[in-house]
């Protein structure tokens, strides 16, 4: 594996700020939640834990070597163990994003597959988006229920928590993100129609003689 010049880490660090406040600014996530990281050929770039996405300068973007997990820099995300996985795993991934976007947040509450229903969400992500089961952040077992739900696929919902997508780079693992929201978005209003009650009958007139009573003026 190719060792990324100083340049090279510079730019993706770079990117990597750009990803978190374009994050920020389309509401994919908020506040200091989710987590961004980039390939550099025998190391990952990755925002650092708990920092303000709007005042991270590249300085403060954590360098972390994949295979042993030493890093230089600020500390780097909670979540980094779940990035090494996936870039240990999946030689193809370029970029890692985990966020808790609203729809994806509220599909992975209800622990539903996410069948494709919109041509650019099986483009980016896969035939399906696969529900991991329950795990604490951080641990051993997100590790391998998020890349059993991976297995095949380049998104999953991780249950109770949010969702994870990776991509060749980071502008396709955003655009594999924002197609997530997307789908899971449209799956919930489509249920919601599907289940909907129906108010009954109803006569017109009595709605609008209703209203008069109530809204009009004297």
């Amino acid at each position: 594996m190719t060792r990324a010049s100083h340049a090279d880490l510079t730019a993706l660090q770079e990117a990597v700020l750009a990803a978190g406040r374009h994050l920020l600014e389309t509401g994919l996530t908020v506040g200091t939640y989710g987590n961004i990281s980039v390939r550099a050929g025998d190391r990952m770039v990755i925002t650092p834990t708990g920092a303000d996405r709007g005042k991270l300068t590249a300085a403060d973007i954590p360098i972390v070597d994949i295979a042993t997990g030493e890093w230089t820099g600020p500390k780097p995300s909670g979540e980094r163990a779940l990035h090494l996985a996936i870039y240990r795993t999946r030689p193809e991934a370029g970029a890692v994003l985990h966020a808790h976007s609203p729809n994806a947040c509220t599909v992975a509450a209800a622990q539903r597959e996410l069948p494709v229903i919109t041509p650019d969400l099986e483009r980016l992500a896969g035939p399906s988006v696969r529900v991991a089961p329950h795990a604490i952040t951080g641990t051993k077992k997100l590790e391998r229920v998020a890349l059993a739900a991976l297995e095949g696929r380049r998104a999953a919902l991780l249950a109770n928590h949010g969702a994870v997508c990776m991509g060749t780079n980071l502008d396709e693992a955003i655009l594999c993100l924002e197609s997530l929201e997307r789908g899971c978005r449209a799956f919930i209003n489509s249920e919601f129609a599907r289940t909907a009650a129906h108010a009954g009958p109803v006569d017109p007139r009595a709605i609008r003689e209703a209203f008069v009573r109530t809204f009009s003026k004297p």
